[in-house]
Formats: C-alpha cells, sequence, structure tokens
C-alpha cells in the first residue's frame, strides 16, 4: 500500500503515471470499503503538436484533483 503522503505528492506528468496513480487511490479506496467517483476520462482530442495547453495537461490536473476528492473521502 502507498502511504497518504506519497499518494498526496504524487503529481502525473504522462499517462501512464495518471493511471498507476488512478489505479493506486482506486484500490486503497476499495480496500476502504469506499466508493469513488468515476475517474476523469483520457482525452482523444490531442492533436500532438505540442501546444502550450495541451488537453493532456488539463487531464492531468483532473487526475491530480480527483486523488484530493479522494483522500478527502477517507480522511473522514
Amino acid at each position: 500500500m502507498i502511504p497518504d503522503q506519497a499518494l498526496m505528492n504524487w503529481t502525473p506528468a504522462e499517462r501512464r503515471e495518471a493511471e498507476a496513480l488512478i489505479e493506486a487511490v482506486q484500490a486503497r479506496a476499495a480496500r476502504q470499503g469506499i466508493e469513488l467517483p468515476a475517474p476523469p476520462e483520457v482525452p482523444v482530442s490531442c492533436c500532438g503538436r505540442g501546444c502550450t495547453e495541451c488537453v493532456w495537461s488539463f487531464y492531468y490536473s483532473e487526475v491530480t484533483y480527483w486523488r484530493d476528492e479522494a483522500m478527502l473521502r477517507w480522511a473522514d
């Protein structure tokens, strides 16, 4: 099990990191019997041109927010 502090410090910057974070949070919640909302959906509209505000950047932010909200549920 990944400690809470490690989960809190985990900031994804790649798709595989985001997927691993989601999996870790879901596993932790399941062990505690906590139901979570669905994680953010993976983007499908990236153009691949390296935009400054890429849809992937927003996705990683959404995953981080989802993680924070999940951790609040098991902190109660």
